[in-house]
């Protein structure tokens, strides 16, 4: 029974990773197809694989523009989340103090607000600031959403630390934000790390605000970008397909360094 169990559990993982991996690979094999061919479907492995596509798209559309704009905004973001989400999150995994719970559910509660309904009265605010298609216009917004995922998961880390540690540092004459920066903040590395790859994939992959908050190419992102490709006569799915795996390369390097 045990090495059915096992034959099993293998044979999920191997179905698991195909279900992930066989998208991408397609993507990527449709990406090397000619235009012609890509209607009646591409082959399994590409005899005669072309760059025709990743020509056209930083030839012809600049793509290197929305891919720099997505890493400065996402890059941003995630920086901006960590740096005041941590703190939060200790305050609220250590600190006693009264609304503590009301205040954790005021955090998920912004979480859970749907991001269209706000759509047109951020739009307001920030073109009376003066921030519409600019960085600063979709880094506030999106540090919005983002935050309360940070401090929601490292609450629940900060919360499985032993507390002996950080008497021992205050023992020491550590007070409390040394303690946060010594002892702390190294023990909680790989929640940081966690943290970081699913804030900057929801930064990278969020379309609404990008959408909303920009004029033009100047200051789109790679969803945008991919989303308002046309031809001129035809839907170029075979440049789509190619800025879909050009954009996907990131989050895998991201997710590679930190892993």
């Amino acid at each position: 029974m045990r090495g059915l169990g096992s034959v099993l559990r293998a044979a999920g993982r191997i179905v698991a990773l195909g279900a992930i991996a066989f998208p991408l690979y397609w993507a990527l094999v449709s990406s090397l197809t000619p235009e012609a061919r890509l209607f009646g479907g591409p082959p399994l492995i590409p005899l005669e694989p072309v760059l025709d596509h990743y020509r056209a798209l930083f030839d012809e559309r600049d793509f290197w523009v929305p891919i720099r704009n997505s890493l400065v905004v996402a890059g941003t973001t995630t920086l901006l989340c960590l740096s005041v989400g941590s703190l939060c999150a200790y305050a609220l995994a250590r600190l006693r103090f009264r609304g503590k719970a009301l205040l954790l559910a005021g955090v998920l509660a912004v979480a859970m607000f749907p991001q269209i309904s706000i759509v047109p009265p951020l739009f307001l605010l920030l073109r009376a600031l003066g921030l519409i298609n600019t960085y600063p216009g979709l880094v506030l917004p999106y540090v919005t959403f983002a935050m309360p995922l940070v401090i929601w998961l490292l609450v629940g880390f900060l919360r499985q630390l032993p507390v002996e540690i950080e008497e021992a540092a205050r023992v020491d004459g550590a007070g409390r934000l040394r303690t946060f920066c010594s002892v702390v903040l190294p023990v909680s590395a790989p929640a940081l790390a966690t943290t970081a790859i699913l804030t900057f994939i929801y930064c990278w992959n969020e379309f609404l605000f990008a959408l909303s908050f920009t004029l033009g190419p100047e200051r789109q992102t790679v969803p945008v970008a991919i989303a308002l490709f046309r031809g001129q006569y035809q839907v170029p799915w075979g440049q789509i397909l190619a800025a879909a795996v050009v954009s996907t390369a990131p989050v895998a390097a991201l997710v590679t360094n930190l892993a």
